[in-house]
Protein backbone atom coordinates (compact mmCIF):
# COMPACT_ATOMS: atom_id res chain seq x y z
CA UNK A 1 0.00 0.00 0.00
CA UNK A 2 0.86 3.38 -0.66
CA UNK A 3 0.39 7.25 1.18
CA UNK A 4 1.32 10.54 0.20
CA UNK A 5 3.68 12.39 2.32
CA UNK A 6 5.33 15.77 1.73
CA UNK A 7 5.10 14.50 -1.73
CA UNK A 8 6.47 11.53 -2.89
CA UNK A 9 4.39 8.14 -2.48
CA UNK A 10 5.48 6.02 1.27
CA UNK A 11 4.96 2.46 0.84
CA UNK A 12 4.16 0.45 3.86
CA UNK A 13 2.35 -2.97 4.94
CA UNK A 14 0.54 -3.46 7.70
CA UNK A 15 -0.06 -6.73 10.16
CA UNK A 16 -2.72 -7.07 12.91
CA UNK A 17 -5.93 -4.92 13.67
CA UNK A 18 -5.93 -1.88 15.54
CA UNK A 19 -9.38 -2.65 17.19
CA UNK A 20 -9.96 -6.23 18.62
CA UNK A 21 -12.74 -7.65 19.89
CA UNK A 22 -13.39 -7.36 23.80
CA UNK A 23 -16.71 -8.94 25.21
CA UNK A 24 -19.33 -6.41 24.66
CA UNK A 25 -16.97 -3.57 23.32
CA UNK A 26 -13.95 -3.35 20.89
CA UNK A 27 -10.78 -2.72 22.56
CA UNK A 28 -7.77 -0.66 20.58
CA UNK A 29 -4.40 -1.43 20.59
CA UNK A 30 -1.77 0.03 20.49
CA UNK A 31 0.29 1.12 16.87
CA UNK A 32 4.45 0.21 16.32
CA UNK A 33 5.21 1.82 13.61
CA UNK A 34 8.65 0.42 12.35
CA UNK A 35 11.27 2.63 10.62
CA UNK A 36 14.53 0.26 8.71
CA UNK A 37 18.10 0.40 8.89
CA UNK A 38 20.00 2.14 6.18
CA UNK A 39 19.68 4.08 4.72
CA UNK A 40 18.93 2.79 1.44
CA UNK A 41 17.41 -0.63 2.30
CA UNK A 42 14.05 -1.98 2.96
CA UNK A 43 11.64 -2.75 5.46
CA UNK A 44 11.64 -6.29 4.71
CA UNK A 45 15.05 -7.43 7.07
CA UNK A 46 12.35 -7.15 10.19
CA UNK A 47 10.08 -10.14 8.84
CA UNK A 48 8.90 -11.98 9.84
CA UNK A 49 10.90 -11.20 13.41
CA UNK A 50 8.96 -8.06 14.38
CA UNK A 51 5.64 -9.24 12.61
CA UNK A 52 5.39 -11.63 15.75
CA UNK A 53 4.45 -8.27 17.52
CA UNK A 54 1.06 -8.45 15.69
CA UNK A 55 -0.77 -10.56 18.34
CA UNK A 56 -0.25 -7.52 21.26
CA UNK A 57 -0.34 -4.42 18.79
CA UNK A 58 -0.83 -3.32 15.14
CA UNK A 59 2.72 -3.42 13.55
CA UNK A 60 3.27 -0.97 10.85
CA UNK A 61 5.96 -1.32 8.15
CA UNK A 62 7.09 1.87 6.05
CA UNK A 63 10.06 1.88 3.51
CA UNK A 64 10.86 5.56 3.72
CA UNK A 65 11.25 8.44 0.99
CA UNK A 66 14.21 7.01 -0.99
CA UNK A 67 14.34 2.96 0.18
CA UNK A 68 12.41 0.48 -0.55
CA UNK A 69 9.28 0.81 -2.87
CA UNK A 70 8.78 4.22 -1.70
CA UNK A 71 9.12 7.29 -4.16
CA UNK A 72 12.47 8.72 -4.07
CA UNK A 73 11.85 12.33 -4.20
CA UNK A 74 14.52 14.80 -4.74
CA UNK A 75 17.74 13.92 -3.55
CA UNK A 76 18.24 17.22 -1.41
CA UNK A 77 15.34 15.61 0.28
CA UNK A 78 17.14 12.73 1.98
CA UNK A 79 18.33 14.39 5.28
CA UNK A 80 17.42 13.53 8.69
CA UNK A 81 15.03 16.36 9.10
CA UNK A 82 12.96 15.35 5.99
CA UNK A 83 12.81 11.93 7.52
CA UNK A 84 11.47 12.59 10.87
CA UNK A 85 9.10 15.39 9.76
CA UNK A 86 8.02 11.87 7.27
CA UNK A 87 6.94 10.03 10.30
CA UNK A 88 4.88 12.45 12.03
CA UNK A 89 3.06 12.97 8.69
CA UNK A 90 2.79 9.44 7.37
CA UNK A 91 0.57 9.09 11.13
CA UNK A 92 -1.33 11.92 10.65
CA UNK A 93 -2.40 10.74 6.74
CA UNK A 94 -3.09 7.28 7.98
CA UNK A 95 -4.75 8.27 11.05
CA UNK A 96 -2.78 6.56 13.45
CA UNK A 97 -2.43 8.41 17.12
CA UNK A 98 0.22 7.79 19.75
CA UNK A 99 2.36 5.88 17.61
CA UNK A 100 5.09 3.31 19.27
CA UNK A 101 7.90 4.10 16.79
CA UNK A 102 10.57 1.50 16.85
CA UNK A 103 13.43 2.31 15.22
CA UNK A 104 16.63 -0.22 14.14
CA UNK A 105 19.81 0.99 13.17
CA UNK A 106 19.82 3.83 10.59
CA UNK A 107 16.09 3.70 11.83
CA UNK A 108 16.48 4.82 14.83
CA UNK A 109 18.65 7.70 14.09
CA UNK A 110 15.11 8.72 11.88
CA UNK A 111 13.13 7.86 15.13
CA UNK A 112 15.49 10.58 17.64
CA UNK A 113 14.98 13.07 13.85
CA UNK A 114 10.96 12.72 14.50
CA UNK A 115 11.21 12.93 18.83
CA UNK A 116 13.38 15.92 18.76
CA UNK A 117 11.28 17.67 16.39
CA UNK A 118 8.38 16.63 17.13
CA UNK A 119 8.78 15.37 20.53
CA UNK A 120 4.34 15.72 22.09
CA UNK A 121 3.93 12.94 19.27
CA UNK A 122 4.76 10.16 20.08
CA UNK A 123 3.40 7.50 22.98
CA UNK A 124 6.90 5.76 23.21
CA UNK A 125 10.06 4.74 21.45
CA UNK A 126 12.23 1.88 20.51
CA UNK A 127 15.47 2.53 19.70
CA UNK A 128 17.86 -0.90 18.48
CA UNK A 129 21.43 -0.50 17.78
CA UNK A 130 21.63 2.78 16.96
CA UNK A 131 23.40 6.28 17.23
CA UNK A 132 22.42 10.05 17.73
CA UNK A 133 25.72 11.62 16.32
CA UNK A 134 27.77 10.45 12.97
CA UNK A 135 31.34 9.95 13.11
CA UNK A 136 31.78 8.64 16.52
CA UNK A 137 33.84 6.01 17.74
CA UNK A 138 35.44 5.57 14.26
CA UNK A 139 38.53 3.18 15.37
CA UNK A 140 36.55 1.24 17.41
CA UNK A 141 34.29 0.27 14.61
CA UNK A 142 37.36 -0.45 12.77
CA UNK A 143 38.92 -2.33 15.38
CA UNK A 144 36.02 -4.49 15.60
CA UNK A 145 35.15 -5.69 12.15
CA UNK A 146 39.05 -6.43 11.57
CA UNK A 147 38.62 -8.57 15.00
CA UNK A 148 35.85 -10.53 13.74
CA UNK A 149 36.56 -10.56 9.64
CA UNK A 150 40.02 -10.16 9.79
CA UNK A 151 42.74 -8.15 7.86
CA UNK A 152 40.43 -7.39 4.92
CA UNK A 153 37.27 -6.33 6.64
CA UNK A 154 39.38 -4.17 8.72
CA UNK A 155 40.33 -2.70 5.37
CA UNK A 156 37.72 -2.41 4.26
CA UNK A 157 36.02 -0.55 7.51
CA UNK A 158 39.20 1.25 7.38
CA UNK A 159 38.59 3.01 3.75
CA UNK A 160 34.76 3.41 4.67
CA UNK A 161 35.05 4.90 8.46
CA UNK A 162 38.46 6.73 8.45
CA UNK A 163 38.91 7.24 4.77
CA UNK A 164 35.39 8.27 3.50
CA UNK A 165 34.90 5.58 0.57
CA UNK A 166 31.14 5.34 -0.77
CA UNK A 167 31.85 4.32 -4.55
CA UNK A 168 29.81 1.32 -5.74
CA UNK A 169 32.70 -0.56 -5.38
CA UNK A 170 33.38 -0.10 -1.56
CA UNK A 171 29.81 -0.47 -1.33
CA UNK A 172 29.32 -3.76 -2.85
CA UNK A 173 32.43 -4.90 -0.73
CA UNK A 174 30.48 -4.37 1.98
CA UNK A 175 27.56 -5.72 1.56
CA UNK A 176 29.37 -8.82 0.57
CA UNK A 177 32.17 -8.97 3.34
CA UNK A 178 31.41 -6.69 6.05
CA UNK A 179 27.39 -7.16 6.63
CA UNK A 180 27.90 -10.88 6.87
CA UNK A 181 29.40 -9.67 10.35
CA UNK A 182 26.90 -7.56 11.99
CA UNK A 183 25.51 -10.50 14.02
CA UNK A 184 27.14 -12.69 15.74
CA UNK A 185 24.73 -15.50 14.41
CA UNK A 186 24.77 -16.69 11.03
CA UNK A 187 21.76 -15.00 8.88
CA UNK A 188 19.70 -16.11 6.60
CA UNK A 189 21.62 -15.48 3.67
CA UNK A 190 17.84 -14.89 2.08
CA UNK A 191 17.79 -11.67 4.02
CA UNK A 192 19.86 -9.80 1.79
CA UNK A 193 18.94 -11.24 -1.18
CA UNK A 194 15.21 -10.05 -0.40
CA UNK A 195 16.14 -6.51 0.20
CA UNK A 196 15.45 -3.45 -2.46
CA UNK A 197 18.31 -1.81 -2.35
CA UNK A 198 19.15 1.75 -3.25
CA UNK A 199 22.98 2.43 -2.49
CA UNK A 200 22.50 5.69 -4.10
CA UNK A 201 20.83 7.17 -0.92
CA UNK A 202 23.36 5.35 0.81
CA UNK A 203 26.02 6.92 -0.85
CA UNK A 204 24.54 10.36 -0.74
CA UNK A 205 23.79 10.42 3.16
CA UNK A 206 27.36 8.61 3.60
CA UNK A 207 29.43 11.00 1.33
CA UNK A 208 32.52 13.21 2.75
CA UNK A 209 31.27 15.85 4.46
CA UNK A 210 27.82 14.26 4.09
CA UNK A 211 24.99 14.47 7.02
CA UNK A 212 25.77 10.65 7.76
CA UNK A 213 29.03 12.24 9.09
CA UNK A 214 27.45 15.60 10.34
CA UNK A 215 24.42 15.02 12.75
CA UNK A 216 24.16 15.50 15.90
CA UNK A 217 21.09 15.08 18.32
CA UNK A 218 22.81 15.04 21.84
CA UNK A 219 21.47 19.02 22.42
CA UNK A 220 18.26 17.98 21.32
CA UNK A 221 17.87 14.35 22.89
CA UNK A 222 16.83 16.00 26.64
CA UNK A 223 13.30 17.32 25.02
CA UNK A 224 11.89 13.65 24.25
CA UNK A 225 9.37 13.55 26.25
CA UNK A 226 7.94 9.96 26.08
CA UNK A 227 9.77 6.38 27.28
CA UNK A 228 12.36 5.28 25.61
CA UNK A 229 14.19 2.10 24.99
CA UNK A 230 17.65 1.30 23.74
CA UNK A 231 18.59 -2.03 22.83
CA UNK A 232 22.21 -2.47 22.63
CA UNK A 233 24.41 -5.27 21.47
CA UNK A 234 27.74 -5.39 23.49
CA UNK A 235 29.95 -6.67 20.01
CA UNK A 236 28.55 -4.56 17.43
CA UNK A 237 30.82 -3.16 15.15
CA UNK A 238 28.73 -1.14 13.34
CA UNK A 239 27.40 1.37 16.61
CA UNK A 240 29.33 0.41 19.07
CA UNK A 241 27.68 -0.11 22.27
CA UNK A 242 28.96 2.89 23.35
CA UNK A 243 26.78 4.89 20.99
CA UNK A 244 23.57 3.01 22.54
CA UNK A 245 25.73 4.16 26.05
CA UNK A 246 25.85 7.92 24.96
CA UNK A 247 22.15 8.15 23.92
CA UNK A 248 20.94 6.99 27.40
CA UNK A 249 22.77 9.23 29.44
CA UNK A 250 21.80 11.89 27.59
CA UNK A 251 17.91 11.13 27.47
CA UNK A 252 15.95 12.17 30.52
CA UNK A 253 16.87 9.60 33.26
CA UNK A 254 12.99 9.23 34.28
CA UNK A 255 12.20 7.77 30.85
CA UNK A 256 14.87 5.48 29.62
CA UNK A 257 15.66 2.06 29.70
CA UNK A 258 18.92 0.37 28.84
CA UNK A 259 19.06 -2.75 27.79
CA UNK A 260 22.56 -4.42 26.84
CA UNK A 261 22.69 -7.43 25.60
CA UNK A 262 26.38 -9.24 25.97
CA UNK A 263 27.72 -11.50 23.09
CA UNK A 264 25.05 -9.69 20.43
CA UNK A 265 26.05 -7.85 17.57
CA UNK A 266 24.47 -5.11 15.64
CA UNK A 267 21.02 -7.00 15.70
CA UNK A 268 19.59 -8.01 18.91
CA UNK A 269 16.42 -9.15 17.38
CA UNK A 270 18.99 -11.83 15.55
CA UNK A 271 21.78 -12.44 18.26
CA UNK A 272 19.10 -12.93 20.77
CA UNK A 273 15.45 -13.00 19.66
CA UNK A 274 14.02 -14.43 22.76
CA UNK A 275 15.28 -11.61 25.58
CA UNK A 276 15.42 -8.94 22.87
CA UNK A 277 11.35 -9.95 22.10
CA UNK A 278 10.44 -10.21 25.72
CA UNK A 279 11.69 -6.76 26.56
CA UNK A 280 10.64 -5.16 23.64
CA UNK A 281 6.68 -6.83 24.63
CA UNK A 282 7.49 -5.73 28.16
CA UNK A 283 8.03 -2.11 27.33
CA UNK A 284 5.27 -1.84 25.05
CA UNK A 285 2.81 -3.67 27.40
CA UNK A 286 4.16 -1.23 30.37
Amino acid sequence: MWVRVNGVRLFFDVEGPSLVSDGPAMRERPTIVLLHGGPGFDHSIYKPSLSSLADIAQVVFVDQRGNGRSDPGPQESWTLAQWGDDVRAFCEELGIVRPIVLGMSFGGTVALAYATRHPAHPAKLILGNTEAAGGTYRERRVALFERFGGPEVGALARRRFLDGHTDAATLEAWIRLAFPLYSRTPRDPDVIRRVIRHPEVTRWFTRPGGEGHTFDFFQTLPQIQCPTLVLGGEEDPMTPIECQEDIAAALPAHLVRFERFPGCGHTVLVDAPERAMAVIRDFIAH
